[in-house]
């Protein structure tokens, strides 16, 4: 067949004429693009989270602790920093004096908190150090995917929790790791029994502001749980601090995932408006 058509000039050009209109419509079709014009999957959508309801953890030892603790006893870590923060206390502004008689409206009387009076501490901690998340972050922590961390850098630091005590409510960050363990994701995620066997097998840490507005002693039983910030309402723990959203918004993380949506959403259009120049007749 090929033979017949390749033999003589009348047949080439034949051949050619047939051909000609394929020639023609390839580097066309190819400047029409491809039918989807992104592959770039969409930035999640923090609205969509604003009503996640977390599970209880109920009837969990509290103890106290406080930024600037010392070392005492069988604890041996100071709360000078915390497992996020280097400069800690500094950054908190001084000295977080437990004693009643020192405290006024939740916070020192000495000086006015540079960061949320209202703090706790859980047993996990979601990064090796500050370049590394632990192997099993991303799969166990519920918000990780929604905010896509560079390696090292904490999902877990300043979430909000809810914490329940004889009929009384108060709201609080996550703001250290502990006590006693840093990687019970087990219990903090997975609604096991703390791992932690000491102080009455304790399995949060509380703030001197999260006990003096619950009326809890070091040893009391609470409930907590994981809020979103959208379902936070206002109250003392909206009062202090640049690591409070309430007093600086841009320290809500959905700020960023906001943002980066938005972007996703304009540059979506940019290429629609784009494609639709390129296949409109000239």
């Amino acid at each position: 067949m090929l033979e017949y058509l390749f033999n003589g000039p009348v047949n080439r050009l034949l051949f050619i004429a047939i051909l000609f209109p394929f020639w023609v419509l390839l580097p066309l079709r190819a400047q029409e693009g491809p039918k989807v014009t992104s592959p770039t999957k969409a930035p999640p959508n923090p609205y969509q989270y604003r009503k996640t309801i977390y599970p209880w953890r109920r009837n969990i030892t509290a103890t106290i602790f406080w930024i600037g603790e010392k070392p005492s006893g069988r604890n041996t870590t100071s709360n000078h920093h915390s497992s996020w923060d280097g400069e800690w206390a500094r950054n908190y502004g001084g000295y977080d004096d437990p004693n009643p008689e020192a405290r006024a409206n939740f916070a020192p009387k000495a000086f006015r908190p540079g960061l949320n009076s209202f703090y706790v501490a859980l047993p996990y901690n979601d990064c090796l150090n500050h370049r590394l998340h632990r192997p099993e972050a991303s799969r166990v922590v519920p918000w990780f995917s929604r905010y896509k961390p560079r390696p090292g850098k904490s999902t877990c630091k300043g979430r909000w929790i809810q914490l329940y005590h004889r009929g009384r409510v108060c709201y609080a960050q996550w703001e250290d790791c502990g006590p006693w363990v840093t990687d019970d994701w087990n219990y903090v995620f997975g609604g096991q029994p703390p791992r932690n066997n000491q102080n009455n097998k304790a399995g949060i840490d509380v703030s001197p502001a999260v006990r003096d507005y619950l009326g809890l002693k070091s040893g009391g039983k609470l409930h907590w749980r994981f809020v979103e910030f959208g379902g936070v309402p206002r109250g003392p723990w909206s009062w202090y601090g640049s690591n409070n959203p309430f007093v600086n918004p841009e320290a809500d993380p959905d700020v960023a995932v906001v943002r980066r949506l938005y972007r996703y959403l304009e540059q979506k259009k940019l290429e629609e408006f784009r494609r639709k120049q390129a296949q409109a007749p000239r």
